[in-house]
Order: structure tokens, then C-alpha cells, then sequence
């Protein structure tokens, strides 16, 4: 069985999103499960909270975005404008399903150092007699 999961996140506006969630959160679960949710979790930030719920198919989250009650309660998020995200998968901090691989420096790390044409000073010779800059090589 493929669970199809979406994110709802509320940030912080004029109000918490703590608070809008304790005025909309009943209506919002009580219309996934009555609409196929085999899943729901909700997670509370300092930036605000993510609501994630989670359906057999994705015909199933397109019925529940459209009920009126999923639309009154996304149109009173306490900030209108910037405060509300929607998106398929996991949110906030779920993080990513398989872990990141450390990558290699671009070119395994080795790189030539920039070398400068000008006058080299070496003790007890005057500046107008060439000498060749010494090399650095490492070990």
C-alpha cells in the first residue's frame, strides 16, 4: 500500500499558529478521516506548525482540498499573504528519505597556487638580479 502524503504548513502572523490551529484542527482532521486519511500528524515550531496528512491515492487528497471546510480553515491562516505552504511529502523537519553522500572536492582537492611575476627579495641580493621563487611541493 502507497501512502501519497501532503504538508500543510502555517507560520506565525497577527495571531500563533497554535491558536488557529486549536480554532480549525477539528474540522481539518475530522474532514480527512471522514475522507479516506489513513494518516495524520501535526508538529509545532517556533516559526509556527506543519500538518501532514496522508491518503491512499492522490484522488483522495484533491476531494479533501476542495471541501468547504478545508477551504475556510486555510483562509483564515493567521498570516494570508506568506504564511501558508502546501506541498506533496513530509514537512518541516522530516528531512530527506535516504541520506546525502559526501561528495569529493572538484578536482580530489588539488588545485595550482596562483604564482606572481615580480621581484623576488632574498637576503643579500639586490632586487635586480633574477632568482628563480622557490617551489613548494608537498609530501
Amino acid at each position: 500500500m502507497s501512502e501519497h502524503w501532503w504538508s500543510i504548513e502555517v507560520l506565525d502572523g497577527a495571531i500563533p499558529a497554535t491558536a488557529w490551529y486549536r480554532a480549525f484542527g477539528n474540522a481539518l482532521t475530522e474532514a480527512a478521516v471522514t475522507n479516506g486519511a489513513v494518516d495524520w500528524s501535526r508538529h509545532y515550531h517556533p516559526w509556527g506548525l506543519v500538518f501532514e496528512i496522508s491518503f491512499r491515492d492522490s484522488e483522495q487528497w484533491s476531494v479533501f482540498r476542495h471541501l468547504p471546510a478545508v477551504s475556510a480553515a486555510l483562509d483564515a491562516v493567521p498570516d494570508p499573504i506568506n504564511g501558508l505552504l502546501i506541498y506533496p511529502g513530509r514537512g518541516g523537519s522530516a528531512g530527506a528519505g535516504d541520506r546525502r553522500r559526501p561528495r569529493l572536492p572538484l578536482g580530489a582537492g588539488a588545485a595550482t597556487l596562483p604564482r606572481s611575476e615580480g621581484p623576488w627579495l632574498v637576503a643579500g641580493r639586490p632586487p635586480t638580479e633574477h632568482v628563480e621563487p622557490l617551489t613548494v611541493t608537498q609530501v
